[in-house]
């Protein structure tokens, strides 16, 4: 169906405003071998000064302009001993005057508000102490009201993490009416949520869909197919690991993955 699928097929004719409403929840887990205690809180710190709420943010404001919305207010805040937390309240572009009088952050916390929609994103870092994984994870939520879709945006949402599994949830709630007064239950054609990925980035991943196509409930997951070991090395030169050793290690990531994948205890 291509890139461009997320566009609407033509110019709807309402009855007031679109009342859709409009939710995509985006979850990437990156996987990591930490062979010590103090390497695996060494994975947790890295991860806490590359993802911290200042970037978060960011990602989160290329997120609402993507959209064609505009931030109304923001509120993040990093945690100790780990994780961070960012929420944008945002407003289509249409639905702010000029002159309209935008909320100040608070002091300590940020958090972004649209008229109408929000964005928020957490971080969850954690390692288990005997099993030498780290993984760290990263939420993201996108709920926008009329016209606009947050669809557009996983290509660059995963261009920005370093995602070995991939969950996504797309669901299009409430109806609009035409100028007749018939109900629209969805204003933009949909097959699968893999439609809006570019095609490289499919290409590394195995995808399964889950989808409840009368009830507008859309489900994906990916799960990178080649594991490179030297990548998820933390701190640890491959070429140090006994052959025997670097085979354990890459089962013990992809067990990891695997579960993570299929959400239950495999093995």
């Amino acid at each position: 169906m291509g890139k461009d699928v997320c566009r609407l097929e033509e110019k709807l004719k309402l009855y007031g405003f679109n009342n859709l409403t409009k939710s995509l929840s985006f979850n990437i887990y990156d996987i990591c071998y930490a062979k010590s205690q103090r390497e695996q809180r060494d994975y947790i710190k890295y991860i806490d000064s590359q993802y911290n709420s200042e970037r978060l943010t960011k990602i989160l404001s290329r997120v609402t302009e993507m959209i064609g919305a505009k931030i109304l207010n923001i509120a993040k805040q990093d945690y100790d001993p780990q994780g961070a937390s960012v929420t944008l309240l945002i407003a289509e572009e249409a639905a702010v005057t000029k002159g309209t009088k935008l909320p100040k952050p608070m002091r300590d916390a940020v958090v972004a508000h649209l008229d109408k929609s929000h964005v928020t994103v957490h971080t969850y870092p954690e390692y288990h102490p005997d099993t030498s994984i780290a993984t760290f994870r990263v939420d993201i939520d996108v709920a926008t009201c009329g016209t606009i879709t947050p669809l557009k945006t996983l290509d660059y949402l995963i261009s920005n993490f370093d995602s070995d599994i991939i969950t996504m949830d797309y669901r299009v709630r409430g109806f609009t009416r035409d100028i007749t007064g018939r109900k629209l239950f969805m204003d933009h054609e949909m097959r699968s949520i893999q439609d809006y990925i570019k095609k490289e980035t499919l290409d590394v991943y195995d995808a399964m869909d889950i989808n409840i196509y009368q009830a507008n409930l859309f489900h994906t997951r990916m799960l990178i197919k080649e594991l490179d070991l030297k990548n998820y090395l933390f701190n640890t030169d491959i070429y140090e690991i006994p052959p025997k050793t670097r085979l354990a290690i890459h089962d013990s990531l992809r067990r990891e993955m695997i579960e993570i994948f299929s959400g239950r205890n495999v093995y």
